[in-house]
């Protein structure tokens, strides 16, 4: 175990609290950096701390700890004190105008995104941390929002630019009158870094979370998969899983993990049978209300009968079903959405809209009755009967029996269970209906239907004494049967239900134990993906061993809300939300981009940032919906990717921009592969958040060709130690991947400069040039067939002895590999035996690589000189 954080070196700590008094104090109402103010008119009942007087145990280990020590200096504690004790406070921290900011704000109870401004009023509601512009100094400053004691708090917008501070404890029963270290000040001169150095503080000083640099992370990462959601909804049922699966498999593309996600489970309503699944459920928000009933698979899964769907004669699965159901559930919430439109309209005869519901209704429920003679649901549905032979363990025992490659199978739960929580009395756990109430600071976000529907039914909450056997309960079986992981969904409902149970990060801390815990024991402490949490609630609490989860909303294929050109704007506000949760949410876990449909208008776009997202790619692509030609740009025949080596962060000259309705800005994103770096660079414009409306929404005006530019010194190359060195090259060959075009490059030379159409991308790998003898310069670019093709390089070998020059590269894919050479080789060689190659005066050259499955798609490629 690493020693506490007590310092052991008071001459190290005196040091670092005299540093300290250059770079942040506050004094005279301003707290400054340097001496040069950054907030003003701070009022006289707020403080600041330094890190360094502020010690407790931590079980960091010892390399952060000396990091933190290290950069103890830069940082330090805002509190402040209030004339009352209360449950809730809002307290200035002083103001700023003038001065260009970036922030994440939360939109919605679970989900946040980036807004930048000039004055603390144009702060959002629920802001997660603000990252000032401090050009005096040329550095910038973090405040960070954090929790002390029994309080969470965030920032809040104010009057005449003050920033706002609210602490609160989510029970009227807890109270405080002050705090010491309600947020957290960070100062650096690299806006990378002061993320780092400010959550790796706030890490040892909480103690409550570790950072993802501590972690591991799911073997899924780096692998291909398929989740049900988008295909069925909550039609999902084994005969069409495995419909799925086998349609990818048949395509040359078999998915190494797949996502069951909701619509497995035991659930039903409060005025429902209690010993039966709710029936004929479709659509997301029928099942907002309904609550576990059984902590193991519902009867659609619990029904299948072991080797139904393997037998020769196993019947045909009617890939149009989903989407027939799927259409007709729409039908009927259409129907009753014009039912309410009527009554508020103030309609008094509703009996034209209650005829078509109930005819709706009879359709739907007629075809979802013509599926009960399905083969692979003829298993004993009994509640007793746990034969090996049927149920869920036997699914995924015939699913790994076809689908020799399927590493992973998770299934989708809510945190409390499922949407609902879990049913009281239906389970040998102590679970109890919990009212919902909802923070005056989610005022201010984004109405939702998630949020409507849960606080219309309550929670039922499992007791959080009995967090940990809750989880177990579930997992335990889950694992027994050949699930190997978890997506845990709707993780911010704890807030609401927190009155009596000491409050927010008291109830979070006890359900976020028994989860961690949970995943140790039935899952290798790995197998989650977290969604639904991006708040700092969860990232403070519930991180220790989550290691991976969502930085975006969900994929909208199209607008809920029936803009019919949300199709297309929605997909640049999704890249937006994932590129700058990251630069935070990345401290803590694994990014995920989320899962796309390959078929989707603007599924190439999506698939251009997949591909230098840094973590897994997967879809939920409807049965027969499926682009293999694309998913084949993104994934290798055996389901695994070329992943880049960092997670994908928006450009420094992107920080303090609008990508979504500014008209000029381009989103462009870095990242690291083994051998180069990499440049996305994507015209998101055409929506955004509307604070006067409280929604995200389109703006047409700004859907229209963005021009930017994109250089190699956009890599921040030190953010990674095994690619500083790539920084320092002298010259770079940058390749165009969507435009086929090579471009020479120095450090000094001008950036490239690019027009990008709405929704359309441009991918830019920088290599550094190695020169090899006289006149001869050489640069491995990789399979360009992939979207990420410097991914492709796993092995780079320049060799010079006496008279003979060559370039040798490992790399893994089929098709085309490209490599920059100034002079046309002697021969090339693959897996040692001489081929054909073709070379041109701009440098291009090309050999053709097949995949060959018996060596994992692994080549050696060398060219002599």
């Amino acid at each position: 175990m690493a020693p506490p954080n007590d310092p052991a070196n008071p001459l190290l700590i005196k040091l670092a609290a005299n540093r300290l008094e250059k770079h942040i104090a506050l004094s005279n109402g301003k707290l400054c950096v340097e001496g040069f103010p950054v907030l003003s008119d701070v009022p006289s009942n707020v403080s600041f701390t330094p890190f360094s007087s502020i010690c407790k145990c931590s079980d960091a280990p010892l390399p952060l700890l000396q990091r933190v020590q290290a950069n103890s200096h830069k940082g330090g504690f805002l509190g402040f004190k209030a004339r009352e004790p209360s449950d809730r406070l809002m307290n200035s921290l002083g103001s700023f105008s003038g001065r260009n900011f970036m922030s994440v704000f939360r939109f919605k109870t679970w989900w946040s995104t980036q807004w930048v401004g000039t004055s603390g009023s144009d702060l959002q509601m629920e802001t997660q941390w603000v990252l000032l512009d401090v050009p005096e100094t040329s550095s910038y400053v973090i405040i960070i929002p954090s929790i002390d004691g029994s309080f969470r708090s965030a920032l809040h917008p104010g009057t005449d630019g003050h920033v706002m501070i609210c602490a609160e404890s989510g029970s009227t029963k807890v109270k405080a009158p002050s705090f010491d270290a309600i947020a957290y000040v960070h100062v650096s001169d690299n806006p990378y870094n002061i993320m780092k150095e400010a959550y790796t503080a706030l890490r040892v000083h909480l103690n409550t979370f570790r950072l993802l640099e501590e972690k591991q992370v799911p073997s899924l990462v780096d692998k291909f998969g398929w989740c049900t959601w988008d295909a069925f909804y909550l039609t999902v049922e084994p005969a069409g899983v495995w419909q799925g699966v086998k349609e990818f498999a048949e395509g040359g593309l078999s998915p190494r993990f797949l996502i069951i996600d909701d619509g497995w489970q035991s659930i039903n309503r409060d005025d429902e049978n209690p010993h039966e699944d709710s029936k004929n459920l479709v659509l997301g928000g029928e099942q907002m209300t309904a609550r576990l009933y059984r902590l193991d698979e519902g009867e659609k899964f619990r029904k299948y009968k072991g080797g139904s769907l393997l037998a020769a004669n196993a019947p045909a699965f009617d890939i149009k079903r989903p989407k027939m159901l799927i259409n007709k559930g729409i039908e009927l919430e259409h129907a009753n959405k014009d039912r309410d439109k009527a009554i508020q309209s103030g309609v008094t005869d509703l009996s034209q809209f209650d005829s078509k519901i109930n005819k709706l209704k009879q359709e739907l429920e007629e075809m979802f009755g013509s599926e009960e003679s399905s083969a692979a649901s003829e298993g004993c549905g009994s509640c007793s009967c746990k034969a090996e032979n049927n149920g869920m363990k036997a699914f995924t025992k015939d699913l790994r029996t076809k689908f020799k490659g399927l590493d992973d199978i998770w299934v989708w739960h809510a945190l409390c269970g499922a949407w609902g929580g879990v049913r009281p009395g239906a389970t040998h756990l102590n679970s109890k209906i919990i009212p919902c109430n909802v923070s005056p600071g989610l005022d201010g976000t984004m109405d939702d239907l998630a949020v409507i529907k849960i606080v219309e039914g309550g929670i039922g909450l499992v007791h959080p004494s009995q967090a940990g056997d809750f989880y177990d309960s579930m997992h335990s079986y889950l694992s027994q049967v050949g699930v190997t992981g978890v997506k845990v969904d709707v993780i911010h409902t704890l807030e609401y239900v927190s009155e009596e149970y000491g409050g927010r990060v008291e109830l979070g801390e006890a359900y976020y134990k028994g989860l961690s815990n949970s995943l140790i024991k039935n899952f290798k402490g790995t197998g989650i993906i977290s969604s639904m949490q991006q708040c700092n609630d969860f990232f403070f609490l519930g991180t220790s061993q989550i290691s991976m989860g969502r930085v975006g909303d969900d994929f909208w294929f199209q607008d809920p809300n029936g803009d019919p050109n949300g199709v297309y704007w929605l997909q640049g506000v999704h890249m937006i939300h994932c590129s700058y949760n990251s630069l935070w949410m990345g401290q803590f876990i694994q990014p995920d981009w989320d899962m796309f449909q390959s078929d989707h208008c603007c599924a190439k776009f999506h698939a251009g940032s997949r591909a230098i997202c840094g973590g897994p790619v997967y879809v939920s692509d409807s049965l027969s919906g499926h682009d293999f030609e694309l998913l084949n740009q993104l994934v290798y025949p055996d389901g695994t990717i070329p992943k880049c080596q960092h997670f994908a962060l928006p450009t420094r000259d992107c920080l303090f921009k609008n990508p979504l309705f500014d008209k000029h800005t381009i989103l462009k994103i870095w990242n690291f592969n083994k051998y180069g770096g990499v440049i996305g660079a994507f015209n998101c414009q055409g929506a955004g958040w509307d604070k006067k409306e409280r929604r995200i929404k389109g703006y047409p005006e700004c859907y229209k060709p963005v021009s930017g530019s994109v250089h190699v010194t956009d890599i921040e190359w030190d953010q990674k130690a095994e690619a500083a060195h790539l920084g320092e090259a002298e010259e770079y060959i940058a390749y165009l991947n969507q435009a086929e075009k090579l471009h020479l490059m120095t450090r000094n030379s001008e950036p490239i400069q690019i027009t990008l159409q709405p929704l359309s991308f441009e991918i830019f790998s920088f290599v550094p040039i190695k020169k090899l003898g006289p006149g001869i310069k050489f640069a491995p670019i990789g399979i360009i067939n992939l979207l990420n093709n410097g991914g492709t390089i796993r092995e780079l070998e320049y060799l010079e002895s006496g008279a003979e020059i060559s370039a040798k590269s490992e790399v893994k894919g089929g098709g085309k590999f490209l490599a920059y050479s100034s002079r046309s080789p002697k021969k090339c060689l693959l897996n040692g035996a001489e081929v054909a190659f073709e070379w041109s005066t701009d440098g291009k050259l090309t050999m053709d690589v097949p995949w060959i499955e018996e060596v994992g798609g692994i080549c050696n490629v060398a060219f002599l000189f």
